[in-house]
């Protein structure tokens, strides 16, 4: 037993220690704003909007964009659909008609029936095919489901034409929230942010989102895009932010800034939830860098430890019971402070009411995600992923 307990406490300091990294790289991030007033622009854009069955967001989402405050001669926008079977394709194309810097590609016309039979990510497959047909400087992706204030465009802009990086992570944030599950979701994903700008500021660049990434036509087309992940389900943003990191070191940035932040929903029950969060860590397996796979296990087997150490004390062992509550106890002092930094940036300190029982949630949520997802399938969109 004085082994396992030694393990224990060794998994509640990497733990500690992670978390701590995370709130020191976020803290010692200055928010950016820009030298000097912006008032031209230089850089030609293409916001990308891979969009399956979204009818009931994508015309916010294009709307938002449309309404950005930024040239529209330098500004053009391409929504792929992915085989939408609802009207997502019709709603883009009455807007096409009237929109001179939109376009609508279809992977129905696009992909044969034979690429489709073996493709696993249709996502990966609908941006490749986008950046294919534009010209432009710079690509942002985004979802359909998503929406921005209209400094968005011009703040990561500015940005970009301040630092020149090959690769801009920015924030995300959901809102709307309707009940415990989605309220557990914002908190959680806030924290996401700041461990994703945290990284990036740090030199460790191994975490971004797709809703709300930039990068150069000229860096995509520099590690030759999606080949080599282009199997894996997920990783459109996190491991396509890897192949260019290693091949542009030091050329990655994260955008701390509320205007370059895009909003999004939460799923909408704990199903929902679960699906795509084993979506998110199917790619867990693919990463290079070696520490962010022995993180991810010590995060895994910390949070197991907990769950073991309350069963053995609950089963009368004393000294388990003790070390459950000690790492406990330590876990949430720690968390506090850090989504406490995240809900403080994004303007949501609400959400930490719930911070007490968000902490059994995520401690069975990180178990049951990290372990189904090694082992199993899961559904996302209608589809069943491998």
């Amino acid at each position: 037993m004085t082994f396992f307990i030694i393990v224990c406490l060794l998994l509640t300091t990497l733990y500690l220690l992670l978390i701590g990294i995370y709130i020191f790289g976020w803290a010692t991030m200055p928010v950016w704003t820009p030298k000097k007033a912006i008032k031209t622009f230089g850089t030609s854009v293409c916001v990308l909007i891979p969009a399956r069955n979204e009818e009931s967001h994508i015309i916010d989402c294009l709307r938002a964009i449309l309404e950005q405050q930024y040239p529209a001669e330098l500004l053009e926008i391409i929504v792929i659909d992915d085989f939408s079977t609802d009207k997502t394709a019709d709603l883009v194309e009455y807007l096409v008609e009237r929109v001179d810097n939109l376009q609508l590609l279809q992977l129905k016309d696009l992909v044969t029936e034979e690429e489709r039979q073996i493709l696993n990510s249709f996502k990966k497959k609908a941006l490749e095919l986008a950046i294919a047909r534009t010209q432009q400087e710079l690509i942002l992706t985004t979802d359909a489901d998503c929406v921005m204030n209209p400094l968005w465009l011009q703040t990561i802009v500015g940005f970009y034409e301040e630092n020149r990086p090959q690769l801009i992570a920015a924030p995300v944030c959901y809102k709307d929230e309707q009940n415990f599950a989605q309220r557990f979701q914002s908190l959680d994903f806030m924290g996401m942010m700041v461990s994703t700008g945290a990284s990036v500021n740090l030199g460790i660049a191994d975490m971004s989102n797709g809703a709300n990434m930039a990068y150069t036509r000229a860096a995509f087309e520099a590690v030759n895009g999606f080949e080599g992940i282009d199997h894996i389900a997920s990783g459109d943003d996190m491991l396509l932010m890897t192949k260019i990191s290693e091949k542009f070191p030091n050329q990655i940035r994260f955008l701390k800034n509320l205007d370059a932040t895009v909003y999004t929903y939460p799923q909408p029950d704990w199903s929902s939830f679960v699906q795509q969060r084993l979506r998110w860590a199917s790619k867990s397996a693919q990463y290079k860098d070696k520490r962010i796979t022995f993180f991810l296990a010590a995060v895994y087997l910390f949070n197991v430890s907990i769950v073991v150490n309350l069963i053995a004390g609950i089963l009368g062992n004393s000294i388990l019971l003790k070390l459950f509550v000690l790492q406990l106890v330590l876990k949430s002092i720690f968390d506090f402070v850090y989504l406490r930094t995240a809900c403080r940036f994004f303007n949501r300190s609400e959400l930490l009411s719930l911070f007490l029982p968000s902490q059994i949630a995520h401690i069975l949520y990180i178990i049951v995600i990290g372990a189904w997802s090694q082992f199993g399938k899961f559904e996302w969109k209608g589809r069943k992923v491998r």
